[in-house]
């Protein structure tokens, strides 16, 4: 059993597909195949069902997923370790970001980072708020960057400057021109909004309590995962949605959205890392940039 092989599983067991894992890391699908193959008759147990066109894990598949990612996550500890000792001239820095900061927010910094520390290589993963802790909780992310704060005992979280969530409609919306809103008037509109666990969803129903506002009352129409979706999705109806000043800027600047003039509140980011995991010297310098900024 090799390193190589777990990190083939691990990418196949989370893809369910054989074709997309290879393709994430840079393998062709014979050569994942052919792994997978070698540790189930190496083992004589079968990792994977094969149904149709696309594969499941089987139960011994899903036991072994756990102590795979623990095997990698160990290595890849190890071999931080040595990185560190190469005073930040090479390494590697895993960051799970949530879609706001991760789109918007946090490129042009790594831009930064990455000039002062061009051999630092640095992977991102991004997801929403949730799925950000439950990487940096399994230690598949070095580090998370989220738009909401988050209740785990095992992460530590440092609040950092953000940006403001903002109402927005679509050219044909009747609120366009008016000065602005009361809180009551909220629940007479149609809404595009993200889904349930993201950062951005969380915030604006939190503002909604706060302005006497519950949020059951609202007439949803739709949900969507992507900033940029909800984006469109507006522009090109008579409904409203909340999102990040950030996304927005562009549309608001070409008029295709209009800004409702209703006060939300000024947001923070949040970083988490596991309380039990120490820094590296990439992690430290990372941090020190961001909090410069």
């Amino acid at each position: 059993m090799t390193l190589e092989q777990l990190r083939i599983f691990i990418a196949v067991a989370e893809q369910q597909h054989m074709t997309r894992a290879a393709s994430g890391l840079n393998l062709t699908q014979s050569a994942a195949s052919a792994a997978i193959a070698a540790l189930e008759t190496r083992y004589d147990v079968k990792l994977f069902d094969r149904v149709g066109r696309g594969i499941a894990l089987t139960q011994a598949g899903r036991d072994f997923l756990d102590e795979a990612r623990a095997v990698v996550t160990r290595a890849r500890a190890a071999a931080k370790a040595l990185d560190d000792l190469a005073g930040l001239k090479r390494g590697a820095l895993s960051i799970a970001v949530s879609q706001t900061i991760g789109n918007y927010w946090l490129p042009p910094r790594l831009l930064d980072f990455q000039r002062t520390y061009p051999g630092i290589e640095l992977q991102i993963a991004i997801a929403n708020t949730e799925q950000v802790a439950i990487a940096v909780r399994e230690g598949r992310a070095d580090l998370g960057l989220v738009e909401g704060d988050v209740d785990d005992c095992s992460l530590a979280s440092h609040r950092i400057d953000g940006d403001s969530l903002a109402i927005v409609v679509g050219k044909r919306h009747p609120w366009v021109g008016q000065t602005r809103i009361s809180a009551s008037k909220l629940t007479t509109t149609g809404w595009v909004l993200r889904e349930r666990g993201s950062g951005t969803r969380s915030m604006f129903e939190a503002a909604l309590h706060n302005a006497g506002v519950d949020p059951s009352h609202l007439d949803v129409r739709l949900e969507l995962p992507s900033n940029e979706a909800i984006r469109t999705a507006v522009e090109c109806s008579d409904y409203a949605t909340a999102i990040s000043d950030l996304v927005v800027a562009p549309s608001l600047a070409a008029a295709t959205l209009h800004r409702v003039r209703f006060d939300l509140p000024r947001r923070s980011f949040f970083v988490l890392r596991h309380k039990e995991h120490s820094n590296g010297r990439a992690v430290n310098a990372l941090l020190k940039s961001l909090q410069a900024e």
